[in-house]
C-alpha cells in the first residue's frame, strides 16, 4: 500500500475516532477529554518538510473543528505541534541513522525511550495549548486548567499507549540502494 493511501486511510480513521468515540464518552467529557487524533500528525513520515507538516496539520485540525463545531480550536494545537516536531526529531535521535534509515517515528525506527519522550512532550503541549485556548474562553480557575491538562495528558498517554500495542506499525528499513 503506498504512504499517500495509507496516510488518508489514516486522516479519516483518526477524525472517526475522535469524533463518534472519544468526543462522546460521558463521564470523562466534563474534566478529562481523551485526545488521540494528534498521533497522526506524529506518524507522518520524516521526509515531509515542516511547511507541509504545518499545513496537513493545519487541514486535519481544521476537518475536525469541522465536525466538532469548534472553529480553530484543534487547528492550532496541531500546527503548534507540527511546528516542534523536527526540532524534537533531531534532539532525540541521531539524523545519520534513524531518519534516514526510516520512513516515520515509530517504536521500532526510534526505539521505546525516544518514541516514548517524543510523543509525551508533543502530547503535554498540544493538550497545554488546547486547554489554554479553552480557558481563556470559559476564565476557569489556574487549577482547573492544571488538573485538566494533567488528566487529559495522563489519558491520552494511555489511550496512545494501547493504539501502539494494537496497531504495531513495523518500518520497513529503507536502503540507498534504488
Amino acid at each position: 500500500m503506498s504512504d499517500l493511501l495509507k496516510n488518508m486511510i489514516r486522516f479519516a480513521a483518526f477524525i472517526l475516532v475522535q469524533v463518534f468515540i472519544l468526543h462522546k464518552i460521558p463521564p470523562l467529557h466534563r474534566f478529562v477529554v481523551p485526545y488521540i487524533y494528534f498521533l497522526y500528525i506524529i506518524w507522518l513520515p520524516f521526509s515531509i518538510s515542516r511547511t507541509w507538516l504545518m499545513v496537513i496539520a493545519f487541514v486535519f485540525g481544521l476537518t475536525l473543528d469541522y465536525f466538532l463545531g469548534t472553529p480553530g480550536l484543534h487547528a492550532a494545537p496541531c500546527v503548534l505541534i507540527a511546528y516542534v516536531r523536527p526540532f524534537l526529531v533531531n534532539m532525540l535521535i541521531r539524523q545519520e541513522s534513524t531518519e534516514q534509515s526510516y520512513g516515520s517515528p515509530s517504536i521500532h525506527s526510534m526505539g521505546w525511550a525516544p518514541y516514548g519522550l517524543l510523543v509525551f512532550v508533543l502530547t503535554l503541549l498540544h493538550h497545554s495549548y488546547l486547554v489554554a485556548l479553552e480557558w481563556l474562553q470559559f476564565k476557569e480557575s489556574f487549577f482547573y486548567f492544571v488538573g485538566k491538562v494533567l488528566a487529559s495528558t495522563a489519558v491520552s498517554m494511555v489511550l496512545i499507549l494501547v493504539t501502539e500495542l494494537l496497531f504495531y506499525r513495523k518500518e520497513r528499513y529503507r536502503t540507498n540502494a534504488a
